[in-house]
């Protein structure tokens, strides 16, 4: 009678010592998302709904009448406007670039490793030193890209690629592709060292050309890679701050203020944290929306089983 209740104990204890284990391995882990994330959200919350210049306690509660002040701002409706844009514009923009380059990367050449550097590069470039730089080739009448127009007979802005709020944004647009198309270049390239060599070899053999193997095996097979690169860049669209700040810290004419620069105005500028608190809670809860549909309607296509995959699994059991 001792054996079993021996054998009893000794699985009671084994199941003790893994959640144990698991404690110990997740508990640092939970710490630091509690200091860094859902503390900062807390706070964030907190200010949100006080009138705080930034000393003395928090006493002035007014609710949510800073909410109402933020959504009722021009400038940051508008803002999140240019968010959109930049969301949009950065996939569009660097999604077939990026995808050209990798399948063209793909492919045996001289150099290859040196081409994959220089696109890469741009990426780990700090964002105020790549912001400095092209803040300055994009200035007026001095800059680098203002003589080499001049030098083939081409006129520059008058007010300057960042002076004009017709141009500014879409400026900002083409230096961050330039920034960011390293990212997208490596992920596609890691996705097409996935895809099986078999496959190529039967559509040689088949006939197909470089393009139809392309078209037809590389692209549809590079999805999954392609929608986890768009949700990082979504994500990262939306909380654009540092290359806008140094370019042209939100102007002009608020032309190219973002969600993150209008609260960073309003709280390091305007003394507003209250305001501050407000615009950065709706710009969590802007991204934690997007994320969500995006997981919902996009990501969840690569974790679903294939409908076909399961008739025939329960046509195999059944028989």
């Amino acid at each position: 009678m001792t054996a079993p209740a021996r054998g009893g104990r000794g699985r009671v204890s084994s199941a003790w010592r893994k959640r144990l284990e698991i404690a110990f391995f997740v508990t640092p882990a939970l710490a630091l998302f509690a200091l860094f994330v859902v503390w900062p959200i807390v706070t964030a919350v907190q200010l949100s709904v006080f009138r705080w210049k930034g000393f003395g306690p928090l006493t002035d509660f007014v609710g949510l009448r800073n909410y109402v002040t933020v959504l009722g701002d021009d400038v940051f409706v508008d803002s999140v406007v240019h968010n959109l844009i930049i969301v949009g514009g950065s996939i569009a923009l660097q999604l077939p670039l990026g995808l050209a380059l990798a399948l063209l990367l793909n492919r045996k050449m001289w150099g290859q490793g040196l081409l994959r550097t220089i696109i890469f590069v741009p990426y780990v470039l700090a964002e105020v030193i790549a912001g400095v730089v092209w803040f300055q080739l994009l200035q007026p009448e001095y800059g680098v890209l203002d003589g080499l127009l001049g030098a083939v007979g081409l006129q520059a802005p008058e007010q300057g690629w960042l002076g004009d709020p017709d141009l500014a944004l879409l400026t900002v647009l083409v230096v961050l592709t330039w920034k960011y198309l390293g990212l997208a270049v490596i992920l596609f390239l890691a996705g097409l060292q996935g895809v099986p060599e078999e496959l190529y070899e039967a559509a040689q053999l088949d006939g197909a050309s470089w393009w139809q193997t392309q078209r037809k095996i590389s692209v549809p097979l590079l999805g999954p890679t392609m929608r986890t690169w768009a949700f990082l860049s979504m994500i990262g669209s939306l909380q654009l701050f540092d290359m806008v700040w140094i370019l042209t810290g939100g102007g002009p004419a608020n032309s190219t203020t973002t969600m993150a620069t209008y609260l960073i105005n309003q709280g390091t500028r305007s003394q507003n944290f209250g305001i501050a608190g407000a615009a950065s809670v709706i710009l969590f809860v802007i991204a934690l929306v997007m994320a969500v549909l995006y997981q919902q309607l996009v990501l969840s296509r690569d974790t679903r089983p294939d409908v076909v995959t399961v008739k025939r699994s329960r046509k195999k059991v059944t028989r």
